[in-house]
């Protein structure tokens, strides 16, 4: 009878994406406060020393893993923007509605992310992560808005009304997904844009 072994090897692009999807469970299980080196290779099945040498440390592996999220989140974007034409409203109305459905509306994401932004006040970096990655969205929405006729003036502040009712959609949604739908929630997303244009 041979011993499994306590630990694996996989190819280094696969370990760090390894790594940073532990980090991922981590922090959805135990928040920021419960997320460190051990608590991470033992998710991983790895030796805390392996994750030293992919990352500098906790906090470079949590920076990594909100970059990779935020990337997620992107890519279900881009996939509701790609299926949903040319046609700008249809094309806003896939942008917005896009985080009320899987894989962006998860109990899982939604633990992730309340760790990321518990770290906004006490980290510059991952502020900064956050600032980027928020500017982002919005720029992409004032754009979808632009397409759909908003004057460039009002676009701002539009884009910022939307992102808020997306981001209270999205968490209400993930909290309590009995008390109404993601269809539902497209549907108010989707009457509040039609008084903002």
């Amino acid at each position: 009878m041979t011993a499994t072994p306590a630990f694996t090897r996989a190819e280094p692009d696969a370990r760090r994406h390894s790594l940073i999807e532990a980090t991922a469970r981590v922090l959805a299980r135990e928040g920021a406060a419960g997320t460190s080196v051990r608590a991470i290779a033992v998710e991983a099945g790895v030796s805390p020393g392996l994750v030293g040498h992919y990352f500098s440390g906790v906090d470079a592996l949590v920076a990594a893993t909100y970059a990779h999220v935020e990337g997620q989140v992107s890519r279900a974007i881009d996939a509701a923007l790609g299926e949903a034409g040319n046609d700008p409203r249809a094309r806003l109305n896939a942008f917005v509605t896009a985080s009320f459905r899987a894989p962006v509306a998860s109990g899982e994401l939604l633990a992730t992310w309340i760790a990321f932004w518990s770290l906004v006040r006490s980290r510059s970096d991952i502020a900064r992560q956050h600032d980027e990655q928020y500017a982002a969205f919005r720029a992409r929405l004032e754009a979808l808005l632009g397409d759909c006729g908003m004057e460039a003036v009002h676009r701002r502040r539009a884009a910022i009304a939307i992102t808020a009712l997306i981001d209270g959609l999205w968490l209400e949604l993930c909290l309590s997904p009995e008390a109404f739908s993601a269809k539902e929630a497209g549907a108010i997303a989707r009457s509040a844009i039609d008084v903002l244009l």
